[in-house]
């Protein structure tokens, strides 16, 4: 046999037996690589979403520990640390949420406060946009919605957000109105209706909320999960993660932030 034709037979030899291994383990791959390979598709997925309050407006008093930008290149800095799925931001600036979105390869949509009438600007400096809330996503946005709550007091209008993903999980965000004695009249009311709110949406969706509800009591409704920042540092209590039962065994943890006047509470569960 010439030796082009000693290498076609072993070819052959090693077709022949890469098919045998196919039916049994997959050629190319041991056993082990494939009991493994189907544990992990039989494991049930991590669901992480992030919950900040930036203080990024320029205006409030908080604003001293931001040293802009240092508190958005600390939002940068967890967001690629954790990889969450999700970030709920509240008191940012449509023009840093973008650029922080950008910075980490994530999706967003913002939603505009109204302020004595009109949008606010971001000052100290400007030409960073507008001031409101925002969520933060890696997987593509697939539709949002935003509107203000009923109940209003104050200067500053109170609005919430949610945003749908490509994962079939929707993704809420508010911040409700503060403790400020010409606020706090509205706190109360607009907590009953974020709770029939998220209620009406986790009928017929995987819903989780992150927001700063300027609050220790919680506005879940029925059957969702809460955890809070109970022990945080920095006005502990007020931020608040609730999710539906399709997002198992939540764990909350408190990541220390050095650039606003909240830290961050990150909260951990199961995707079913």
């Amino acid at each position: 046999m010439t030796l082009v034709g000693r290498r076609s037979a072993a070819a052959l030899v090693v077709a022949a037996g890469c098919v045998l291994a196919l039916a049994l383990t997959g050629c190319g791959r041991s056993s082990g690589a494939t009991a493994s390979a189907a544990v992990r598709s039989g494991a049930p997925s991590t669901y992480t979403l992030m919950q900040m309050n930036l203080c990024l407006s320029g205006l409030a008093g908080c604003y001293r520990k931001v040293q802009y930008p240092a508190g958005v290149n600390e939002a940068v800095i967890r967001i690629r640390g954790e990889r969450p799925d999700a970030v709920t931001l509240n008191e940012g600036c449509s023009g840093d949420v973008a650029l922080i979105a950008r910075r980490a390869g994530y999706h967003w949509r913002f939603s505009t406060v109204i302020y004595y009438g009109k949008p606010l600007v971001c000052i100290r400096p400007g030409g960073r946009g507008l001031f409101g809330d925002a969520v933060v996503t890696r997987a593509a946005v697939q539709s949002s919605s935003n509107h203000a709550f009923k109940a209003q007091a104050g200067p500053e209008q109170r609005r919430w957000l949610c945003v749908e993903t490509r994962g079939s999980v929707e993704v809420c965000t508010a911040h409700l109105a503060s403790p400020e004695a010409d606020e706090v009249a509205a706190n109360a009311a607009q907590c009953t209706e974020l709770r029939s709110l998220l209620a009406r949406r986790a009928a017929s969706r995987t819903v989780i909320f992150g927001g700063d509800l300027n609050r220790r009591s919680a506005c879940a409704p029925n059957g969702l999960w809460i955890r809070t920042d109970a022990s945080a540092r920095q006005d502990p209590g007020s931020q608040q993660v609730y999710g539906t039962g399709a997002l198992r065994s939540p764990a909350g943890q408190i990541v220390p932030a050095t650039h606003t006047d909240h830290d961050v509470l990150l909260v951990r569960a199961h995707l079913g």
